[in-house]
């Protein structure tokens, strides 16, 4: 198998703090899987993706991430975008004053660009858009309005998993995506993501609970705590962390 993503012993902590919140985190992650990564609060599992993203306010002390060999950390966070990073966010934020196809086509467009390739024409796009917005159950209107203005919990999750169609990024990550969706809407946003799978693509999603796991079946899980992955195995680790809990694995307040 082919690694797309290493991660050997990395450590990080908030910027201008002392306190430390991966410690010492390994992983591997080969072209195709999908990963879970579960384990209680104050493990360090939103911090891991939005390191491996690039946002700012962390600082890594320690150890190396491998992206197709490559090191991400030497990337900014345009640069990992482009080489096919894509972070969908527990809490997607609003943006005002932007509309959503606007956004969508120059995502799209400044990717194409930056790859060499040439920018797509408005039918190609409103094509593109279409199919992709048809199998998630978003109307045209909703892509007119402003970013995920107005927008319930699952209409900003759908948004971002046509964000991720449209954008076809090499590692998906997932942070708590289940979070907050009702039944149906946790159906249609699952669909959206198991419709992207495919043997060169892998992800890594985020979760506390099961219920996900159930329609995103990942190859892989893996159990955080105190900044460290402590345990791995197949997809029935799922299914004795939601019968046990994570007490055995505590939380540290991180």
């Amino acid at each position: 198998m082919t690694a797309l993503l290493e991660i050997k012993g990395l450590r990080v902590k908030i910027e201008d703090e002392d306190r430390e919140i991966l410690r010492g985190l390994d992983l591997v992650i080969n072209a195709g899987e999908v990963h879970a990564l579960m384990g209680p609060n104050g493990s360090g599992k939103s911090t891991l993706a939005y390191v491996l993203a690039g946002k700012e306010g962390y600082e890594v002390t320690d150890g190396e991430i491998l992206f197709e060999g490559e090191s991400l950390l030497d990337m900014e966070p345009e640069e990992r975008a482009v080489k096919g990073v894509f972070l969908a966010f527990q809490y997607p934020i609003e943006i005002a004053g932007v509309a959503g196809m606007t956004f969508l086509k120059t995502a799209l467009n400044a990717h194409r660009k930056t790859r060499g390739e040439a920018e797509l024409t408005t039918p190609d796009f409103m094509r593109r858009v279409k199919e992709a917005s048809d199998r998630l159950q978003m109307t045209q209107d909703m892509l007119r309005r402003p970013v995920n203005t107005g927008f319930s919990g699952g209409e900003k999750k759908r948004n971002e998993i046509l964000q991720m169609t449209l954008l076809e990024p090499k590692l998906a990550i997932l942070d708590e995506t289940d979070s907050g969706l009702d039944i149906d809407a946790l159906r249609i946003v699952s669909d959206g993501v198991n419709a992207l799978r495919a043997p060169g693509r892998s992800m890594l999603v985020i979760t506390h609970y099961q219920r996900l796991l159930n329609h995103i079946v990942p190859d892989f899980v893996h159990v955080m705590s105190a900044g460290r992955v402590v345990r791995s195995g197949g997809k029935e680790l799922a299914l004795e962390l939601e019968a046990h809990g994570y007490a055995e694995y505590g939380a540290d307040a991180a």
